[in-house]
């Protein structure tokens, strides 16, 4: 915000006491200049006080986290293919229209990216809490990045579920993706649930799931 402060062109004149002359003109004169630097003073006071207030305002408003739920055109639709071999050696290749009856969260990350480091442990809390029960796994889509740091990321910070390349931005652009991290949750029957856009965490996810169990509109 850029604030003009007002009444700096002004000049101020003030009569001493018993007099009518210009300032300074008989005893007990106001200093020349000193009721315009009081004026400029609580003018600017006031001005700060209320960038503080706005300021206070905007900060109270936002959201800590920068995650939301996104709208995209994807949703309700069938997602598009996505499918590739694994970055790392434990899942082997993966393609999404086998994943039929089951839930799948398609995260799209980088490395480089830190709300993406971020969200990284939450994602392997969802994963383990699915695992044995199988109803709804992650897989990870890279975003302009390099796949040597990709692998050497997981091995240091865990994680065995599919994460595929994208060297060319291709599968990005079928799926809306400008930034990261975003995220789509994809039904059993291969629509596109819901959108998060940024970082997500354990909890929300669960709670979109659970949302999109029960929705019958195909949109979670």
């Amino acid at each position: 915000m850029t604030e003009t402060s007002t009444g700096q062109q002004a000049t101020t004149s003030a009569a001493g006491p018993g007099g009518s002359g210009p300032a300074g003109s008989g005893p007990g004169a106001t200093e020349p200049g000193a009721g315009h630097t009081r004026h400029t003073a609580r003018n600017t006071a006031i001005g700060l006080g209320l960038v503080a207030v706005l300021l206070v305002a905007v900060l109270a408003t936002a959201s800590s986290s920068g995650r939301r739920l996104g709208e995209s055109p994807l949703l309700g639709r069938p997602a598009p293919e996505l499918a590739g071999p694994s970055l790392l050696s434990g899942p082997g290749d993966f393609e999404l229209s086998s994943q039929a009856g089951r839930w799948v969260l398609v995260n799209f990350f980088a490395t480089w990216c830190v709300p993406c480091q971020a969200e990284h442990p939450d994602l392997l809390r969802f994963s383990a809490a699915h695992a044995e029960a199988g109803d709804a796994r992650v897989v990870s889509v890279v975003f302009s990045d390099d796949a040597d740091d990709v692998r050497r990321f997981f091995e240091q910070q865990g994680g065995s579920w599919p994460v595929l390349d994208d060297p060319v931005g291709r599968v990005a652009l079928e799926w809306g993706v400008t930034g990261v991290p975003e995220s789509f949750l994809v039904g059993p029957d291969g629509t596109v649930r819901a959108k998060v856009t940024g970082g997500v965490d354990y909890e929300r996810l669960e709670n979109l799931l659970a949302q999109a169990q029960v929705d019958p509109t195909g949109r979670g």
